[in-house]
């Protein structure tokens, strides 16, 4: 069965990586000098994934747009909160057991909460980032927070650490998970089986993680 590449985008990378799009396409992120034979054969051999993905994808119920108002639901860590709006505040956006928006930053909404996410992402992150790499001797070269919507995290060839600030939405096990992946390309640039051993070795649970992040990810947004 052949099947279309949608986006083929050439980077500085050592592997493969194969994205499907909302809406089913498919985007592949190669190293510059990898060989059409290469990347289709790659694709072949994950035909059955993407397949799967294409159908949970289309069983997938849009989203309502949010509109930032009383009552409605923000996930942060795995928890889902209320948001009240209150009177003008500094910051507009707080949170202490529910979310409080001044009533004047409704409009802007989407962009407060997108702040205090990332605010939270480099916190909590960086901080599991610093307590894995103490207990098992990784040395990353620092953690930065993206708005990446395909990936939750990356390892740069320089040590770099990249996380979507998505990720804090989702229960603190899946984040460690995210970042013992990332911190374990340090050392293993693929996915290959020394990779999956090296992650197991350290997060033994990592497939239920890694099972709740395919089945949940799509809630992790605005």
């Amino acid at each position: 069965m052949q099947i279309k590449i949608n986006k083929l985008v050439r980077a500085k990378r050592r592997t493969i990586a194969l994205i499907i799009e909302k809406d089913g396409s498919l985007t592949v992120r190669a190293p510059k000098r990898a060989a059409m034979l290469d990347i289709d054969q790659f694709i072949h051999e994950k035909a059955g994934w993407i397949l799967r993905t294409r159908e949970r994808l289309k069983s997938i119920i849009e989203i309502p747009k949010r509109q930032y108002m009383d009552g409605e639901q923000f996930l942060y860590l795995g928890n889902s909160y209320e948001l009240k709006l209150v009177p003008p505040q500094r910051p507009a956006l707080k949170f202490d057991r529910e979310f409080k928006l001044g009533d004047t930053a409704q409009k802007r909404g989407e962009a407060f909460f997108i702040k205090w996410y990332k605010e939270q992402a480099f916190r909590v992150i960086s901080e599991r980032v610093a307590e894995f790499s103490k207990r098992y001797a990784f040395i990353p070269k620092q953690v930065k927070i993206s708005s990446a919507k395909t990936r939750w995290g990356s390892c740069s060839p320089d040590g770099t650490l990249n996380f979507t600030w998505r990720l804090i939405m989702a229960p603190l096990p899946v984040v460690d998970y995210v970042v013992v992946h990332e911190l374990v390309h340090l050392r293993v640039r693929n996915h290959s089986q020394k990779f999956w051993k090296a992650v197991e070795a350290i997060m033994p649970e990592y497939k239920t993680h890694r099972k709740w992040l395919r089945e949940n990810g799509d809630r992790l947004g605005l």
